[in-house]
């Protein structure tokens, strides 16, 4: 991995519109090449189905994506009512078609107001999830059957806007869903259908936000590439502001910059949790956590 085959590119975040069709893979595989970089990463995978916000880390900014991936997010999804998956969404063959015709609208919009609240959720079998170090759709796609563990979620909201009926049979949901990291809008279309004894999948899903980032200020993949190259622009966050956006900040004195630089401790923060520690000139320094009476390293962002 040495240094001197990577460009000399600044350390940030990439906030990036995935496209359908990529996965999340993908977008990072084109970050790579876009920016002669290997040493990029993603937080929160997207289906390949889903398009929306991917957060890519670029550098050093890697060491940010763990604590990136773990806050909420927001998605716009399409729930189809009257047809289950093998994968809970449309990208799966149909397994079973029940007409979902005779339902009114309160009926469909009551059972997804019970999707709402802490959920125990079980994972679409063709998921991420890993099950003893292979991943659930690998296991599923081998013929394996796959029972996964329940995992609580929480979805904080769920607004119904719209109710149509494409078919006869079928009955199409727009929502929009605000959920804790780790929660399935798969499971939530499937689960609902269920729950109606019609079935259920998703058409279409978009994440909107997750923690302090929005699709918004998102760019292509290639784009946002680009202009962290050139040193900033759309879906381009460098180290210092992607940090400021992510943890409460504590601005260091230059003995205790000094101090952090050398891997010591410096006198408690005072409030719990990670902070970015920036240096006088604005740089991040460390993340650092208080453990005691002092605060140590918890992530360092050695120069150079």
């Amino acid at each position: 991995m040495g240094s001197r085959q990577d460009a000399d590119v600044p350390p940030g975040l990439l906030l990036v519109d995935k496209p359908g069709g990529m996965t999340s893979h993908d977008v990072v595989a084109r970050a790579r090449r876009v920016l002669s970089v290997r040493r990029v990463g993603h937080a929160g995978t997207l289906d390949p189905m889903a398009t929306g916000l991917l957060v890519l880390g670029v550098g050093t900014a890697t060491r940010l994506l763990g604590h990136v991936g773990g806050h909420d997010k927001t998605y716009e999804a399409t729930i189809r009512l009257g047809q289950t998956t093998v994968t809970d969404d449309r990208e799966g063959e149909v397994l079973v078609t029940t007409p979902a015709g005779h339902l009114d609208d309160d009926a469909v919009t009551a059972a997804l107001a019970a999707q709402t609240g802490p959920l125990l959720q079980v994972p679409s079998s063709v998921s991420a999830v890993k099950v003893a170090g292979r991943r659930s759709y690998d296991r599923v796609r081998a013929g394996e059957e796959v029972v996964l563990e329940p995992r609580a979620v929480t979805v904080h909201r769920l607004d119904v806007h719209r109710v149509t009926r494409p078919a006869p049979d079928l009955v199409d949901v727009d929502v929009t869903v605000s959920c804790t990291a780790g929660t399935y809008v798969r499971a939530i279309a499937r689960d609902a259908g269920a729950a109606l004894g019609v079935g259920g999948h998703l058409t279409a899903l978009r994440r909107t936000a997750s923690g302090p980032f929005s699709v918004t200020e998102a760019a292509a993949v290639e784009e946002a590439g680009q202009a962290l190259a050139a040193g900033g622009g759309a879906g381009v966050l460098g180290l210092t502001d992607a940090a400021r956006a992510v943890f409460p900040v504590r601005t260091l004195t230059e003995e205790e910059a000094r101090a952090l630089g050398y891997g010591q401790r410096i006198p408690a923060t005072g409030t719990p949790g990670l902070h970015a520690a920036l240096d006088g000139a604005d740089r991040l320094v460390a993340l650092v956590e208080d453990a005691g009476a002092t605060a140590r390293v918890a992530v360092g962002f050695p120069t150079g």
